[in-house]
């Protein structure tokens, strides 16, 4: 219920700012597609979640809660997440996708994809590189991530709406605790630089995510596996854990080998 309130007063913030100085960007200007009802959790949205002027580097990053499709951690795997990118210069943008019963993966992949293309539309704006615009998902969100990079396309340059012109494709992927599934004609040699991190007795989260790796890694993609001894599904950030305080240290260390935390070229 606490996570259904997070999310219809994110919503009734709409483009206002909060004391934080966040604020929210609708992923369609008016009635999204497949939509089935009118309401606030009709209306899929990012909120902005931006580091003090004086660290951004130009990165962005959508992050995509978990919460099994039927809600959002949207405190553990959103702002947690996004204050910590912020940390490293980034601007983070949080997720809200459409939910079940209502919503089924169909909508979730196309607010994913939507959501790279809306950051992609603020960048020049927001002084972002369209060139380095990462996703990261929790569980649910993370399972969807596959599938958005599947998904994606370069853009449809006839499009009316100017969002749609731009590329869909996220430039780097982490999935955390979800590995997602395998989509018909998923080509995997093609896929951004890709993140993965679990709990070894997490089985749902861990296999897959060492069958993915295996899979990255045979097909000439670039790939990193983390999978921890102990522990849980579900640690978000891992702040203050003793077994998963260094996953996020370690995906910096990703990031900054793949080239997306170099400030923008002069």
């Amino acid at each position: 219920m606490r996570i259904v309130c997070l999310l219809l007063l994110a919503a009734a913030l709409g483009a206002a700012k909060d004391p934080a100085g966040n604020f929210n960007i609708p992923l369609w200007a008016g009635t999204a597609p497949m939509a089935t009802g009118e309401g606030p959790l009709d209306r899929p949205f990012l909120t902005v979640f931006q580091p003090p002027e004086s660290k951004r580097n130009g990165a962005s990053v959508v992050i995509a809660p978990g919460g099994s499709n039927i809600m959002l951690m949207y405190g553990g795997e959103g702002m947690d997440i996004a204050e910590r990118y912020n940390d490293w210069g980034v601007t983070a943008f949080v997720l809200t996708y459409r939910l079940s019963p209502h919503y089924n993966d169909a909508a979730r992949v196309l607010d994913g994809n939507r959501a790279i293309q809306v950051v992609r539309a603020h960048a020049a704006e927001m002084k972002l590189d369209p060139r380095r615009v990462g996703y990261i998902g929790f569980s649910a969100g993370s399972n969807m991530g596959r599938s958005v990079v599947a998904a994606a396309t370069s853009g449809d340059a006839a499009a009316t709406d100017p969002v749609s012109r731009l590329s869909s494709r996220p430039d780097y992927l982490a999935l955390i605790y979800g590995a997602g599934r395998a989509t018909p004609n998923e080509q995997l040699k093609d896929f951004p630089p890709t993140f993965l991190c679990a709990a070894q007795a997490d089985r749902g989260a861990s296999l897959p995510s060492a069958q993915l790796f295996t899979e990255l890694t045979r097909a000439g993609a670039v790939a990193e596996l983390h999978l921890y001894q102990k522990g849980r599904h579900g640690f978000g950030s891992g702040f203050g854990s003793p077994e998963f305080e260094g996953w996020m240290p370690t995906l910096k260390h990703f990031l900054e080998q793949a080239g997306m935390l170099k400030e923008n070229a002069k």
